[in-house]
């Protein structure tokens, strides 16, 4: 559900507010204009760029840490379904 790819979206996003969120059990990426949205109503906030950014301790991570953090966001994101 969680991976790479939507880690780097969220830091490619331009908004600190962006953030990645879930609903009806799909992630994806939304600015904060979309997260107000009718949209997005009941959707989950995983995590917003700007504490990807702080958790990462930079906006420019090696690939590796992208990927871990993908998995560790797709691990707890997995036990809430449980």
């Amino acid at each position: 559900m969680i991976d790479e790819t939507l880690v780097r979206e969220l830091l490619d996003a331009g908004d600190e507010d962006s953030a990645l969120v879930l609903l009806e059990g799909h992630a994806r990426v939304a600015g904060r204009a979309v997260l107000d949205s009718e949209a997005l109503r009941g959707a989950a906030v995983v995590l917003t760029r700007a504490e990807l950014v702080d958790r990462l301790g930079t906006a420019y991570p090696d690939p590796q840490e992208l990927t871990l953090v993908a998995a560790a966001l797709d691990d707890t994101v997995g036990k809430l379904g449980g």
